[in-house]
């Protein structure tokens, strides 16, 4: 049994601290490298000029990192709870973006694609927990993008997170760039369109939503403007043009029941909504074809909404859905804007900043 006397207990003096180190100072500058290096390299610090341990610079290829070596390094992101910076609060989703990998699709016009792909990644993250292994969002996604498809990816990514990491909440977002082959509308032309498309996988309270989303660019023709060019044309012979400009909508669908709905299927939805989407190859007799289609549908930024809405109810494999849409106005110096929303999925009282700005194609 060890007895502690209270002078062994006792905090030493800042005096006694000093002289202690002076002690060690002097005993560091009489003794060499080695027999520092076998008290503590720490020591050399204490020594004049030596601000910094003398270390090794050259890369170490030959070195292996055994388990023992491994089982020894910090870990601070899972570090415990004394470690967190800040309030010890809920983190509703923290994780990684665009971490990109080749992930596989099943199309139903185009047999099986594969795809460059932007994954989000985001776990809950508990109040009394330091971090997460981002590592294994990526080594979950490497481990499945060569056996599965499309959702199926997400869906065993999700399960692994879960399993791996203690999380109660997550979402998974595969974003990518979709390429169909569009028909000119008179001279038979093909052309390859792409779709800016995003596959999402949301788990809350043990309930798990697959949603798509899509980008459909169109051009919309104001029917105010359409009407006041055939009134000048038709009181005064004055020839007038209409305005019309390049417009993007983004349609998130919450999908259900049993049914596939596919990439077209939600393009079709799309272009049923409003048929004047931008076209890829154009000869004069296309061109003439796609100003008489505007004629034939001029919508407004609500229209173009209303008309979405109108497709997306009629199919059931849609479950609650949004439409954000967006006129990049030729005729005015800022665009006109429409949210529609069907279900609680999609509800939300505030929006994000600069969701309208979101909406722009580059080509």
């Amino acid at each position: 049994m060890n007895v502690h006397t209270p002078e062994i207990d006792r905090k030493p003096s800042r005096e006694e601290a000093e002289a202690a180190l002076a002690v060690l100072r002097q005993w560091a500058g009489k003794s060499s490298d080695d027999e520092i290096a076998r008290l503590d390299p720490v020591v050399g610090n204490l020594l004049p000029g030596q601000a910094y341990p003398v270390l090794n610079r050259v890369y170490p290829a030959d070195f292996v990192a055994d388990e023992a070596y491994k089982a020894s390094l910090p870990d601070l992101q899972n570090g415990p709870a004394s470690l967190i910076v800040g309030e010890k609060q809920t983190i509703q989703h923290v994780g990684i973006s665009n971490f990109r990998l080749p992930i596989r699709y099943h199309t139903r016009d185009n047999g099986d694609l594969t795809l460059e792909t932007s994954v989000t990644g985001t776990v809950s993250l508990e109040a009394e927990k330091k971090g997460i292994n981002m590592s294994r969002i990526m080594r979950s996604f490497y481990a499945h993008s060569e056996k599965d498809f499309s959702f199926a990816v997400i869906e065993h990514a999700l399960d692994d997170y879960k399993r791996d990491l203690g999380s109660f909440d997550a979402r998974i977002q595969m974003r990518f760039s979709f390429p169909v082959k569009v028909a000119s509308l008179r001279s038979g032309l093909m052309g390859w369109q792409y779709y800016d498309i995003a596959l999402e996988l949301v788990e809350a309270a043990g309930v798990r939503k697959k949603i798509m989303h899509l980008d459909y660019v169109y051009s919309s023709t104001c029917p105010c403007s359409l009407e006041l060019s055939e009134h000048a044309r038709m009181t005064r012979g004055q020839l007038a043009t209409p305005h019309s400009q390049r417009s993007v909508a983004r349609i998130s669908v919450e999908l259900v029941g049993a049914a596939c709905l596919w990439f077209e299927d939600l393009i079709d939805l799309a272009r049923e909504g409003v048929p004047t989407e931008t076209q890829v190859m154009v000869k004069r007799e296309d061109e003439q074809a796609f100003a008489e289609l505007n004629a034939a549908n001029p919508i407004f930024v609500e229209d173009a909404a209303r008309s979405f809405c109108k497709a997306l109810k009629a199919d059931r494999r849609v479950g609650d859905f949004r439409v954000v849409a967006s006129h990049q106005e030729s005729l005015h110096s800022h665009d006109a804007v429409s949210l529609l929303t069907e279900g609680e999925t999609f509800a939300q009282e505030s929006l994000e900043p600069r969701l309208f700005a979101s909406l722009i194609h580059a080509g």
